[in-house]
Parts: structure tokens; C-alpha cells; sequence
């Protein structure tokens, strides 16, 4: 296979491209926590950065490096380091490369626990603004002398906000800013960042690239884009061992990683691994369902707003049109007034309530009442979150069941 292949020929066939032992299709789990060399100097050249293996599996082991390749190539990046959830992948990336008294730019539609963790990062020395990332003039305008890094996600959950993600990568670009993109809510099926010039991707694996329910995985992947050999915080010790291009990715490694500690398990690295390769027929699938069932609650007598890139009245559709290949397995919808959020919930059988998203099945969730419940009333307001909004993660069930369990739904209520 040395002819480039598509997405999901590439996905399928890579871990026997690497050749495991006994012509494995899959990359065994090694379950392994330490390593052992016959001399030690192979031990100290790993240890220095000057040869490639493994020493301790915190900081990694084959399991979690195959996956690491898999969404490399996803993600057309460079490097990939995978942590145990998307938010370990997050709180590393920040740790190991922004120090106290540096500038952050957020989206203020970050989802609830990535504001939480930079709220709580504010209160350890780091400045943090957050504004209307749809807007790249409202990120120009906050930044500072010591801004060293812009965080936006692709789409926001669960109001379903696009970020002016290509105008923020140029800014990004001239100001020399390390751009982080949040690409969960994407995958790399229907969007890459480092098309719009993002340094650095992050991923839930969790997600839609794990895609089961079964296994809490996250990514930080590095698209070869920016220039870390200009970098004021990359410490001394790697600039001394590390090519240039990999300085930002090695020190994410070993700071965020190695010494944070939220190392991803080798099985729950082969459970992400295994489901990647479905990735595009999922989503394909899941999309599509997606777009039938918010045409279909856009017209229904009993709810108020849809949230969903895919429909015309949305204000980023043609942004959504020009830089994703869908437009999302996730939405939104807010029930009018009168209606019994809990009740219509409650009167759902096919489609589960569930706080995850990017499952095989179709979850749904009260909004305010759980996961920005902690916010309060002003700042869901503030974030355009009414209390009878109910978020969907839509999954790949045959189209007419999940059409028919609303109909069913709304009937119970009306």
C-alpha cells in the first residue's frame, strides 16, 4: 500500500502495517507498564530523547502509539499525544505550555467543563478572555502583548455556534499565537484544522472517534504549522535534544502527560483504535439522521428553536457549508413555553437519556438542568441557553424509528 489510500482504507489497514507479532490485524493490547533493555545506554538514549521505545507507559506504550498514528494521519498532523479523556488532553496542553502571567483567548462557547478548568487556571495566574469567537475581529480585539495562545472549538455544544475558524488561523498566523481547535464535535471525517492553519488539534477520542460508549480516551495532535523554535516557553533541556518541529508536541509529552499523569489505558486505546474505523460510515450515517430530525422539529408546533448548522435559518449554514464535509451528528432544540421538558423526555423509548454524545445511539440531554447547571441562570442566558433547551447527540438508528419515537413524544405532551 504505498500509493496513498482513502480515508477509511487507510484506517482499516493500518495497524497491520505495522506489523504486529503473528500477523495481527489489530494491535495486540500490551498491558505492560515498565520495559527492559539488554544495555542500559538504550534505556538512557530513550530516556534523553535521543532513540525511539518506550521506558515507563505513562507517557506511552505501543497500544496507545499505534492509536496516536491513526489519528495523526486523521488529523494530517505531524505528531498525536493521546490522554486518558479529551479534558486531560486540554488541562496538558495548557500546563505544559502557558505559563503564569501569559494571555489566553477562549471562545466564550466553550462547553462547560473546558470553561471550568480555564476558570480555575485564571485563578492560578493566567489570564483568560473569553469572547464571540463566530466573529475573528472579536478575538483581535482582546489580544495582548502576552497572548500566546487563541482556544476555539469547531462547533459549539450545545448552542451549535461555528467559530470564524479560518479568519482566527490567519490572525493566529501573523500574530505568531499558538491556535488550539477543539475538533471534537467535528472528527477529522468532516473537518481538519490544520486546513485553516491550527497548531495544535484536540480530540475527544470518546466521542465520534471512538464513537461506542465504551472507552474515555483524548488527543492532542500537532499539525506541523507553527513554529515552536520561536516559542519563549519551551524549556532549555528540549530544545537541546528535540528537532524544532516536534519541540511543542514533545514538551506537551512530557509535561502535560508524563508528569500530569492522565495516561490513557492500552485498552481503552484499542477499543478507540478499533472504532475509528468506522468513522465516516457512522457519521454519514448519523449526519444524515441529524438533518431529518431537526427539518422535522424545525416545523413542529411545540418547539420553539432548532440549533443545527445544517438548516438554512442557522447563522453560520453557509460557513458550515464551505468548511465541513456534514454538518454534525450534534443539535439542539428548545421546547416553548408550557411544554414539560422532563415529561417529553421522559416519553422517549428508542432514544436514551444520556450526558455523552457521539455514541452509536441517540442521547439526549436537559441542557440546564445538568451539565451547565453549575453556570447559573445569567451566564446560560448570557451563552444563549434557555431552560427548555434539550441537546441531541444523534446516532445511526434506522431514520423512521427515531422519527416516529418524537412524533410519539410530542403527542404524550401536547
Amino acid at each position: 500500500m504505498t500509493q496513498q489510500k482513502g480515508f477509511t482504507t487507510t484506517l482499516l489497514h493500518a495497524d497491520r502495517l505495522r506489523k504486529p507479532e503473528f500477523g495481527a490485524l489489530h494491535q495486540p493490547i500490551h498491558t505492560a507498564v515498565t520495559w527492559g533493555f539488554d544495555d542500559v545506554q538504550d534505556l538512557v538514549n530513550v530516556f534523553q530523547n535521543k532513540a525511539k521505545g518506550f521506558a515507563y507507559s505513562r507517557q506511552g506504550n505501543p497500544t496507545t502509539a499505534a492509536l496516536e498514528s491513526k489519528v495523526t494521519f486523521m488529523e494530517k498532523g505531524i505528531a498525536t499525544v493521546s490522554f486518558a479523556t479529551g479534558m486531560a488532553a486540554i488541562t496538558g496542553t495548557i500546563l505544559a505550555l502557558v505559563k503564569e502571567g501569559s494571555h489566553i483567548v477562549a471562545s466564550s462557547f466553550l462547553f462547560g467543563n473546558t470553561r471550568s478548568v480555564l476558570t480555575t487556571f485564571t485563578e492560578m495566574g493566567i489570564d483568560i478572555s473569553f469572547v464571540d469567537a463566530t466573529d475573528a475581529e472579536n478575538v483581535k480585539a482582546v489580544c495582548k502583548p502576552n497572548t500566546c495562545m487563541v482556544l476555539v472549538e469547531t462547533i459549539a455544544n450545545p448552542a451549535t455556534q461555528i467559530a470564524d475558524l479560518e479568519a482566527i488561523g490567519n490572525l493566529c498566523e501573523e500574530k505568531g499565537l499558538i491556535y488550539v481547535v477543539d475538533n471534537t464535535m467535528t472528527s477529522p471525517y468532516i473537518f481538519t484544522p490544520a486546513d485553516v492553519k491550527a497548531s495544535l488539534v484536540i480530540n475527544s477520542l470518546t466521542k465520534y472517534i471512538g464513537g461506542h460508549g465504551n472507552a474515555l480516551g483524548g488527543a492532542v495532535t500537532d499539525t506541523g504549522l507553527f513554529n515552536w523554535d520561536a516559542y519563549a516557553g519551551i524549556a532549555e533541556v528540549l530544545r537541546q535534544q528535540i528537532k524544532p518541529e516536534l519541540l511543542g508536541i514533545t514538551q506537551i509529552r512530557k509535561r502535560g502527560l508524563r508528569d500530569g499523569g492522565g495516561t490513557l489505558a492500552p485498552e481503552a486505546a484499542h477499543n478507540i483504535s478499533v472504532g475509528a474505523e468506522t468513522l465516516a460510515l457512522r457519521l454519514e450515517r448519523s449526519c444524515g439522521n441529524a438533518q431529518a430530525l431537526a427539518e422535522y422539529l424545525n416545523s413542529h408546533e411545540l418547539v420553539d428553536k432548532v440549533y443545527y448548522p445544517g438548516l438554512t435559518d442557522h447563522p453560520q449554514h453557509e460557513l458550515s457549508k464551505k468548511l465541513f464535509r456534514l454538518h454534525g451528528g450534534l443539535m439542539s432544540f428548545a421546547l416553548k413555553d408550557g411544554v414539560d421538558v422532563f415529561a417529553f423526555l421522559n416519553n422517549l423509548e428508542v432514544v436514551i437519556k444520556s450526558s455523552n454524545l457521539g455514541d452509536t445511539r441517540t442521547l439526549a440531554i436537559p441542557v440546564a438542568q445538568t451539565i451547565f447547571f453549575e453556570l447559573g441562570a445569567e451566564r446560560r442566558a448570557e451563552m444563549g441557553i434557555p431552560e427548555g433547551m434539550i441537546r441531541l447527540s444523534v446516532g445511526i438508528e434506522d431514520r423512521e424509528d427515531l422519527l416516529n419515537d418524537f412524533k410519539k413524544a410530542f403527542e404524550a405532551v401536547a
